[in-house]
């Protein structure tokens, strides 16, 4: 589960991460009171900021005005200018793609007078399944573009499993960064309060980029990446009522409803599968027979009539679909049932609406499997059965081809 910078920022505080102060608005009129306000307690130098759920905002541009995603003001008309320049328009980074964000949040933040940047960052390595924290003298740069020409300025430093971070290794950050006095120390403490939060919120991620000294040797994070483990997001409603669901694709979030685990692709055929490790494999034959995946979808061990009936809505909302490809495994859960539960899915009088004219290859393999075949065979409706996974490959390419 991805939030917004600003709400990062408010988690932070409460594990002591400096951040400097900053209000999250909706509107040019409050934006402008922010500032206002900030101006009141000292502030000379504003930084207006464009929330969505996506990195590269500060060399993104906004379609309509043409506006970085991040605008230094140094008056309070200024900040006024880049709220209304930014709010209700759409920002294309990076990360989001040609088609961009829309921008419904801004967030208004105190200038910080910058002696030097960095990139800090904490993730799991999934080669090593440890922990580790990347830290560089890089910052305000895409770490991946600093790993592909300059690896050599990432340093990284893998924590035990069940281990707190221990503090040689924060220090050890800390020096590789070339820090010294007073911002050495800051550091140090600010990393180890990091990784704090990284471990006790359940992060998936935390990317801080750019990590900022001072001239007073003051050490803040101007930036704030955070995701979270949604396995986990029970255990923090906290961070639950963080969800800011108009981020998202509204077919993930109408899949989660129905407890499928969905992810929206480009391509054009859909997929419905049992199991993480299978549905990976599937796409993978799709690409191979010349289509591309639609989406991923996991239905979980028990694939039954409702299970299968939501899997059709969810994967027939998007109308790039010209194909739909079922491959069950029958472990936990028979084929024949799940046959007989995907029969009577299609005959449902909304479903059937929607798949007609799609053809439907239906890959059943486990318990029962053979019978299964038959009952689909035996169904009269516009499904294909196939045995083997490349078999059922052929068909979808087959189908393509038509």
């Amino acid at each position: 589960m991805k939030i917004h910078e600003y709400q990062a920022k408010e988690l932070f505080k409460q594990y002591g991460i400096a951040v400097p102060g900053g209000v999250a608005t909706k509107s040019v009129n409050e934006a402008v009171k922010a500032a206002e306000e900030m101006k009141a307690k000292g502030s000379s130098l504003f930084v207006v900021k464009a929330q969505i759920h996506a990195g590269g905002r500060g060399k993104g541009r906004t379609k309509k005005n043409n506006a970085k995603g991040v605008i230094l003001c140094k008056t309070i008309e200024e900040v006024r200018e880049a709220a209304e320049s930014l709010l209700g328009d759409t920002l294309v980074t990076i990360q989001t793609g040609e088609e961009g964000q829309e921008i419904k949040t801004i967030y208004v933040t105190d200038g910080v007078e910058i002696d030097r940047e960095f990139y800090l960052g904490i993730l799991l390595d999934r080669e090593k399944s440890q922990n580790v924290i990347m830290a560089s003298t890089e910052g305000g740069v895409e770490i991946e573009k600093v790993a592909e020409e300059t690896p050599e300025k990432i340093v990284k430093v893998w924590v035990e499993p069940g281990m707190d971070l221990q503090p040689n290794q924060a220090r050890r950050i800390a020096f590789a960064l070339g820090l010294k006095g007073d911002a050495f120390k800051k550091a140090v403490k600010f990393i180890a309060a990091l990784y704090k939060f990284y471990e006790e919120k359940d992060a998936d991620m935390v990317e801080i980029n750019p990590l900022v000294t001072t001239p007073d040797g003051d050490v803040l994070a101007l930036d704030a990446k955070v995701t979270f483990d949604g396995n986990s997001i029970y255990r923090h409603k906290d961070i639950a009522d963080l969800r800011d669901k108009s981020e998202e694709n509204p077919i993930e979030v109408e899949a989660s409803k129905f407890d499928l685990n969905y992810i929206k692709l480009d391509g054009n055929v859909g997929c419905m599968v049992n199991g993480a490790g299978l549905a990976m494999a599937t796409m993978d034959i799709i690409k191979l027979s010349g289509g591309e995946p639609a989406n991923f979808l996991d239905v979980g061990g028990g694939a039954n009539v409702e299970t299968v009936k939501n899997g059709f809505r969810i994967i027939l909302e998007d109308p790039s679909v010209e194909a739909i490809l079922i491959n069950i495994f029958g472990g936990i859960v028979r084929c024949d049932r799940v046959a007989n539960g995907i029969i009577e899915a299609i005959k449902d009088p909304e479903i059937a609406k929607k798949v007609e004219g799609v053809p439907i290859i239906v890959r059943l393999q486990g318990t029962n499997a053979e019978e299964a075949k038959v009952i689909i065979d035996n169904s009269d409706l516009n499904v294909i059965s196939a045995v083997l996974l490349k078999e059922a490959a052929e068909q979808v390419s087959k189908v393509l081809a038509a």
